[in-house]
């Protein structure tokens, strides 16, 4: 009976710390690690912070701003209040699709905190996908592809889950950390994570962040704050390669947050942490370094069908930066003042045209429909 209790008793202790490690761990997700490391206390910025900095502002300084006007979309869903909007995307209908950390279940490990709500063109209500799924844990981002086909990143499942256009799961990459290993090999056995950003293993990601697809479908993956890779797929899921260990040369990442492709298949990597968008060609070869757009949260590309493209990028301090195909600034805008945030006013952006975005963050808990009236520089297209 003493036994019986004693076992008991273990057990609750033990999940009241995969509790308590669970919220900490979502109070530093986004704080955490997602920019250059914080210099000691008193001190202020590094020398090399300090220009990049400045030479970020000067160029702010000598670029048009865009000019635009923000709508904060009225969405409701029956019975629900959405909660952190980190996802955000449409699909060829002009349905919206919203990736919130939403729900009250507890921390990320063993709970949810990951719901996608779809409306329609006039932003009603229409359905939750994936309700009540395993690979729901703690909302990233979400992708539509040129079939329709639905993507879900969840960095606290470390797993990417495709719906087909019927919302049933078509494919799932990566795999959810099991609970009953978590709790054995950490709080049963002690054993610690030595490696806080490990190379990363074939089929599995670790806290992975963003999903896009070449012109011949293979899927890539930023992977993300903890591999600081990028992961190439084939479009059965087949692995192919992987790229990136954490630093800050080239082919080298400080937590990939965002990921989109162009009509030729160039594949642009938000390496957040590093300041910077690196480009590869579909083989992952480095074909440029962008410098021009601070720390980029999230990426997208306009649509090839509607003309000349364009990257927009955008800052977790809500600028967003538009540039062209060749990589230069045309002109940027601030967004999101006046709602009692400062940071994380971006985090995913999705590109409807050259002159309509849409921007979804984790501080507002909303989701704005931004558009660009004029502004910036001429292009040379």
């Amino acid at each position: 009976m003493w036994c019986e209790e004693e076992a008991i008793v273990k057990r609750s202790i033990t999940v009241f710390m995969v509790m308590l490690l669970g919220v900490v761990g979502y109070a530093q997700r986004e704080g955490g690690g997602a920019q250059a490391p914080a210099p000691a206390a008193g001190r202020g910025p590094s020398p090399e912070q300090q220009a990049a900095l400045a030479k970020q502002d000067a160029l702010e300084k000598s670029t048009p701003q865009l000019q635009i006007t923000e709508e904060v979309l009225k969405l409701a869903v029956p019975g629900h209040t959405i909660g952190e909007a980190t996802g955000v995307t449409k699909d060829s209908k002009g349905h919206l699709y919203v990736f919130t950390r939403s729900g009250n279940s507890g921390p990320a490990r063993g709970a949810t905190a990951s719901q996608i709500f779809e409306f329609d063109q006039n932003y009603k209500f229409v359905k939750q996908w994936g309700q009540d799924m395993y690979g729901s844990s703690f909302a990233h981002t979400v992708r539509v592809d040129k079939y329709d086909n639905l993507w879900a990143t969840d960095e606290g499942a470390n797993m990417v889950i495709k719906f087909a256009p019927s919302g049933l799961v078509s494919m799932v990459l990566g795999r959810k950390p099991e609970a009953i290993d978590y709790l054995e090999r950490f709080l049963q056995r002690g054993e610690k994570d030595e490696e806080r950003f490990p190379v990363g293993s074939a089929g599995t990601f670790n806290r992975p962040t963003d999903v896009t697809w070449d012109t011949q479908d293979n899927i890539f993956v930023s992977d993300g704050y903890g591999n600081s890779r990028v992961a190439k797929m084939g479009k059965d899921g087949t692995w192919v390669k992987a790229l990136g260990t954490r630093g800050a040369g080239p082919n080298q990442f400080n937590t990939p947050h965002g990921i989109t492709s162009d009509a030729k298949g160039n594949i642009y990597v938000a390496d957040r942490g590093n300041r910077r968008i690196q480009v590869f060609d579909p083989d992952l070869n480095p074909v440029k370094i962008l410098t021009n757009v601070a720390a980029p949260w999230s990426v997208c590309t306009t649509p090839a069908s509607q003309g000349p493209q364009y990257l927009f990028s955008g800052d977790g301090t809500g600028k967003i930066y538009k540039l062209d195909m060749q990589g230069n600034l045309v002109g940027w805008a601030q967004t999101s003042l006046g709602h009692g945030q400062s940071g994380c006013l971006v985090h995913e952006l999705h590109c409807e045209s050259a002159n309509i975005i849409y921007k979804g963050d984790c501080s507002t808990w909303t989701v704005e429909k931004i558009t660009i009236k004029g502004g910036g520089k001429p292009t040379s297209h």
